[in-house]
């Protein structure tokens, strides 16, 4: 139901036109790592919050989902809001650095300013937070490592811009490569189910990280793809990115009992909602527009802001 990295509105409509060949003529979704502008550069998401200028941090959004939206583009992969205090994690430069309260305030900032007025707005692109949760706090700074933390720094430390993701109204989250004490964080369901989905009330879904459910074989976690498909989608797993663990193995999975069809269904829901907010169902190339994609790539105001932050 997705595709990655499919870029400018002629391409985006031409792959949209296939999909609307099949039976059940579901529109696809085009997401992007879309981190600090689109065609518009601007300062790295570490700089932007050396600023403590949060209007100026949302209007980088802004621009930068509404070059994105002209161009096809329906999501981006962004904000990452993990707390990072160990500069040896090479992704520090993705967030908004060690502050709780700074990053918790940026994190709705750049929600606010990727989904703008409403989504289904040509100019507004689906936010994800990311990566739930504590992917920052990896030990000794290596990536897709493990993290061993108490729940009182969890809580305290590095949920806290996640919360104020889901309370700015991002519609995805995605998940994270790490483990947290043990337990894989795209298998966690205490993280995806219970806090996330459970008591903070999110409605959007939760898409893995690049290969992460087939990754959970890596971390010692899962005994197979087909293994690692039932224990994430059983911890709220919603879209599998890239591992191919569910279209391989969950119809085989819900046939044989061993998962749960109501989530399933429950998983498929929350993508398809998000696709009738956008309105794709109502037309499915709105976002593809060659003559909006040339106005909008060539406004001056979007280099001006970017001088200016």
């Amino acid at each position: 139901g997705s595709m990655l990295n499919v870029i400018g509105a002629e391409p985006t409509r031409a792959y949209q036109a296939l999909a609307m060949q099949a039976r059940l003529k579901v529109p696809l979704l085009f997401g992007q790592d879309v981190i600090h502008g689109y065609q518009t550069t601007f300062p790295i998401p570490l700089a932007e919050a050396a600023s403590w200028d949060l209007p100026a941090i949302e209007r980088s959004a802004r621009i930068a989902a509404t070059e994105a939206a002209s161009a096809g583009i329906h999501w981006t992969f962004a904000p990452m809001v993990d707390i990072a205090r160990d500069p040896r994690w090479g992704r520090v430069m993705e967030g908004a650095g060690e502050d709780t309260f700074l990053g918790s305030k940026i994190a709705a900032a750049r929600v606010r300013g990727f989904q703008g007025r409403q989504l289904g707005d040509t100019d507004a692109v689906m936010a994800t937070a990311k990566h739930f949760a504590a992917y920052g706090a990896a030990v000794a700074g290596r990536d897709y490592n493990s993290v061993d933390m108490s729940p009182r720094q969890l809580w305290e430390v590095y949920l806290p811009p996640f919360k104020a993701a889901v309370d700015a109204g991002a519609a995805t989250f995605m998940n994270s490569f790490n483990d947290i004490n043990g337990i894989p964080a795209t298998g966690h369901r205490g993280l995806q189910r219970d806090i996330l989905k459970g008591a903070w009330g999110f409605k959007g879904f939760v898409v893995s990280d690049w290969g992460s459910i087939g990754e959970m074989v890596a971390h010692g976690h899962a005994r197979d793809k087909r293994d690692a498909a039932r224990l994430a989608l059983a911890a709220g797993s919603d879209m599998d990115m890239e591992s191919e663990a569910y279209r391989g193995h969950l119809g085989a999975l819900v046939k044989a009992g061993q998962a749960d069809a109501a989530q399933v269904d429950d998983a498929v829901r929350r993508v398809l909602r998000k696709k009738f907010e956008l309105g794709l169902f109502d037309d499915p190339y709105r976002f593809s527009d060659a003559a909006r994609e040339r106005e909008v790539l060539a406004r001056p105001e979007h280099r001006a802001a970017a001088r200016d932050m």
